[in-house]
């Protein structure tokens, strides 16, 4: 009986983990984005580093609230008893254990490092915090562009399939057409080239569509058996995007740019620790209270039971060591403050550059709609054509080539489009903002 209830439960098991691996997702980009700062591990090991400089706080804050410990100690002391001469006569007294209970308690009245290690704590809680939403904008960042690239993949399969549909169609009437003579061998022969060749290129666009999943998975945080349905188009996309010429270039603030802020914050701790090395020239206050209870007296024992003190350490002299730790600390001050100027620089070049980037995307799109719009109805011509015994296969293969390149170009140039405008949305945060919101 008990064999069976364990094969049942492994069962279970098995058939949870079944459904679970075959879990599906129907995601829009903005649900995308959503589920990847939800699920995905990198983000979640960004967040741990948050919750950890937090602790750390406390941690630096504890260090100057009083302390408390307890020692309990047992000591007897081997050797001859003590022999004191009272008149020529002397009086022998044993040696007897001693044992103790010690309690202290110690608070740090003042120190200079302490208050700036507690403010270099708090900046390095907000530093954490950056690096989140780094980490966080290029995740959002990665799984706009992959779900762009899954759906090009997709709409790229259906065209392949389409066109192989078509053209399978063209070589089912043309060969009874050669068996009666009305066609040459020869055009039926270079139909099933091409259509061999579309029949390579579907399959090589299905490993790509699976590729191009994979990575969409991997963002998202999810098994590789998961399947993924997109509810996007590129042309809904495309659409909600509003791409003019006039409104593909705004303005850019530094200060929104999250690589430019950690670099600010940078500069800030870098000010704590040249603060921090001075600190060693201040004196460092402290007090104490220790209470013992005698559990086995010796037997002399003048010592009280309370015991209060205060304790400074000044220091005076040290070689030269302090002033060249605080001058090795403001050397590194300005050198992040040339890395954030610097930084500042290269971001409004890289700022030019993309936009310009989406201005000859947002053309190149422009120019390949109408393009693919020609091709489509050139190769429809054609068609017709063929079938009416106008113009051969070879001029028919070769306006099909045509038109699966322009159908090629227009897809690459409505990612390229929409790759654009995630690239500048990016850089300005405004791919997180979005999110935010």
């Amino acid at each position: 009986m008990r064999r069976k209830q364990i094969i049942l439960f492994i069962f279970s098991l098995l058939l949870i983990n079944s459904v679970i691996a075959q879990e599906n997702l129907s995601l829009s980009v903005e649900e995308a984005k959503q589920y990847a700062l939800d699920f995905n591990k990198t983000v979640k090991n960004a967040e741990l580093s948050v919750q950890q400089s937090q602790e750390s706080i406390k941690e630096t804050i504890a260090s100057g609230l009083p302390q408390v410990d307890a020692t309990v100690d047992y000591s007897k002391q081997m050797g001859k008893d003590i022999s004191v001469d009272f008149g020529g006569s002397d009086l022998t007294i044993p040696l007897k254990p001693s044992s103790n209970f010690n309690l202290q308690l110690t608070q740090l009245i003042f120190s200079g490092s302490y208050i700036v290690g507690i403010k270099s704590a708090k900046l390095y809680e907000r530093l954490s915090e950056q690096n989140r939403e780094k980490t966080e904008i290029d995740i959002v960042s990665d799984v706009v562009e992959n779900y762009y690239l899954s759906l090009m993949a997709d709409e790229s399969l259906k065209i392949l399939e389409a066109n192989l549909k078509n053209l399978q169609t063209v070589y089912n009437k043309t060969k009874p057409m050669v068996s009666v003579g009305m066609k040459e061998k020869v055009e039926l022969d270079q139909l099933a080239v091409q259509v061999n060749s579309l029949k390579n290129a579907v399959s090589s666009a299905k490993r790509q569509c699976e590729l191009t999943k994979n990575m969409l998975r991997l963002q998202l945080g999810v098994s590789a058996d998961t399947e993924i349905e997109l509810t996007e188009t590129l042309d809904k996309l495309i659409e909600d995007a509003h791409f003019t010429q006039s409104n593909t270039i705004g303005d850019f603030d530094l200060n929104a740019n999250v690589d430019y802020q950690i670099l600010g914050m940078q500069e800030q701790l870098n000010q704590k620790q040249v603060d921090l090395q001075k600190t060693a020239y201040m004196p460092t206050v402290s007090g104490y209270y220790t209470y013992t209870y005698k559990i086995m007296k010796p037997a002399f024992d003048m010592s009280p039971p309370h015991v209060i003190g205060f304790q400074m350490n000044i220091p005076i002299f040290s070689g030269g060591e302090r002033r060249s730790k605080v001058t090795q600390a403001k050397f590194d001050l300005q050198t992040a403050k040339n890395n954030r100027e610097q930084m500042g620089d290269q971001l409004s070049i890289q700022y030019k550059q993309l936009s310009f980037n989406l201005l000859n995307a947002v053309e190149k799109y422009e120019t390949q709609t109408e393009n693919v719009k020609v091709s489509r109805e050139v190769y429809k011509s054609l068609k017709t054509k063929f079938e009416q015994g106008v113009i051969s296969s070879l001029e028919l293969t070769t306006a099909d080539n045509n038109y699966l390149s322009a159908e090629s170009d227009y897809l690459s140039a409505k990612v390229e489009a929409l790759r654009a405008k995630n690239d500048l949305e990016t850089l300005t945060g405004e791919v997180y903002n979005q999110k935010k919101q």
